[in-house]
């Protein structure tokens, strides 16, 4: 069997796709928080205006949304959007894996 008869059997395998799911979650949050620190450190170094910042804190299921100055409102309202998708997924995929595993 070679490799690519390989991967489409896996990729085809229903029980592992929350485990893709999840995989591909965290590395969009990774690639994501790795732009935030590039547009942050660009920002302080490079900029001579004002500058906008926001963000979530997760606690469990309690986000934490803060954000620092003039747009800091958007900020905080495109934050709280994101942390609603972000619990919704994350029940979403409780709810698949609890099927995979039945």
């Amino acid at each position: 069997m070679g490799n690519c008869e390989k991967i489409g059997k896996y990729a085809n395998d229903k029980s592992s796709r929350p485990q893709k799911f999840l995989i591909l979650l965290i590395i969009g949050f990774f690639i994501i928080f790795l732009g935030i620190i590039i547009l942050m450190v660009a920002t302080m170094l490079y900029s001579e205006g004002s500058a906008n910042f926001g963000g979530v804190i997760f606690i469990w299921f309690i986000p934490m949304v803060f954000g620092v100055g003039p747009e800091a409102t958007w900020m905080i309202i495109f934050a709280i959007i994101l942390a609603v998708l972000s619990i919704v997924m994350f029940l979403i995929l409780r709810r698949e894996i609890a099927k995979a595993n039945a």
